[in-house]
């Protein structure tokens, strides 16, 4: 495979895909609890939420894909397992629970805000350890979409 030239190391490209690899797990996580929330929630807004789910998980389809390319762009194959996501995501997983739609929007909010967190860090090493501008400007981009999704969240449960 020839590796890519573009004003980076080797050494920091590897850091920036590894850093990536971690941010891909964790869209897949909470993509997989959003989809199983929008399975499973009931009650009086169920609809609402049902489709505020399938919404949230959509814009997640399309973020997962944009990681993975950024991966690839930066001359690494990309992950593709559950067991491989599941060991390299901080969002955790709830085998065999069903909360209630206000545990499940509770839920959700703090793994975005865990996220968001996580992104900034992130960013920060990118830029400044990595000297990687074009993925810290990516993942300023997603995160500003965690960001917006914490926000909604958040305004159904004040």
């Amino acid at each position: 495979m020839v590796k890519p030239e573009i004003g980076i190391n080797e050494k920091n490209l590897q850091k920036s895909t590894g850093l990536l690899a971690g941010i891909l797990a964790n869209e897949m996580t909470l993509y997989m609890k959003t989809r199983k929330f929008h399975w499973n929630v009931t009650g009086e807004s169920f609809m609402e939420l049902h489709k505020l789910f399938e919404g949230q998980y959509k814009e997640l389809e399309e973020s997962i894909d944009a990681i993975a390319e950024r991966i690839g762009k930066l001359g690494e194959k990309t992950v593709g397992t559950m067991s491989e996501f599941l060991k390299l995501s901080t969002i955790k997983e709830q085998p065999g629970k069903y909360p209630t739609s206000k545990e499940m929007l509770k839920e959700l909010l703090d793994d975005h805000e865990t996220v968001i967190v996580s992104l900034r860090k992130d960013v920060e090493e990118c830029s400044e350890k990595n000297k990687d501008a074009g993925t810290a400007d990516f993942l300023t981009g997603l995160m500003e979409q965690h960001e917006t999704t914490a926000w909604i969240l958040r305004r159904y449960l004040n």
